[in-house]
């Protein structure tokens, strides 16, 4: 006699308490019609409620992932379970036993589903936290070429303003200042600022002598100044000493 199928649906818990249907079809097949008639009064019937338990009794022992994820193995384990009662005492063999849908509550739906948005979101932030963290060390190597040969950052400014004037919509182009220059002037700026101390502390010096000799220092050492050594020597002349620092 060929297989028959046979559906079974049952509201169950699982291990993880997590309430749920699950529908399952059982391929069985009569080997002894004799003690499918004499041992049992209706074995479809029978069959069926072996099914339904064997069902609830399987899905209690698993949890709801094993239940969406290894439905193979839970196959297997329910063809087991099903046709060790029936077989022998019945003649009923179990061929196949096969999951066929596991429906969730809609609460537990929107719960996975929020879940599954967050992994997504937090897999989304890992992978962009990488691309920005090999970014970052691609433009500190360059940095560092860069730092090491001015020539290729001038060459990389360049790069920059003819990109920039390729653009259909850009009118203006703003010339980057070098790099070297500004290094320049910090250096000069920096010099003027220690000569016009050291000046300022030649004049509190020279400044308690009286007389033709003293002016004539001090004018030695305003010129040291450069183009602000004339309003130094006039600032020094007509202004206290107790204001100069």
């Amino acid at each position: 006699m060929g297989a028959r199928p046979r559906p079974v649906g049952q509201e169950t818990i699982t291990r993880d308490n997590v309430t749920m249907r699950v529908d399952a079809v059982v391929y069985y097949r009569v080997v002894d019609p004799l003690k499918a008639i004499v041992n049992v009064q209706d074995y479809k019937f029978a069959s069926a409620q072996v099914a339904a338990t064997s069902l609830r009794a399987v899905t209690g022992r698993s949890d709801m992932d094993q239940l969406l994820s290894e439905r193979e193995k839970v196959n297997a384990e329910l063809k087991t379970v099903i046709d060790q009662p029936t077989e022998q005492p019945w003649g009923i063999r179990v061929e196949r036993v096969e999951v066929r849908d596991v429906s969730l509550p809609e609460p537990m739906k929107r719960s996975m589903s929020r879940q599954a948005e967050a992994e997504r979101e937090r897999r989304a932030r890992i992978i962009a936290a990488g691309g920005e963290f090999r970014a970052a060390s691609k433009l500190a190597q360059a940095a560092s070429v860069m730092a090491a040969d001015p020539a290729a950052l001038q060459l990389r400014l360049l790069q920059t303003v003819v990109e920039v004037a390729a653009e259909k919509n850009s009118r203006t182009i703003v010339m980057p200042v070098p790099v070297e220059m500004l290094r320049f002037l910090d250096r000069v700026s920096r010099a003027a600022d220690r000569a016009q101390r050291e000046v300022r502390q030649d004049v509190v010096q020279a400044r308690p002598r009286a007389g033709l000799h003293g002016r004539r220092q001090i004018a030695r050492a305003c010129s040291a100044c450069g183009p602000l050594g004339p309003w130094l020597a006039v600032y020094s002349t007509f202004w206290p000493s107790s204001r100069v620092r």
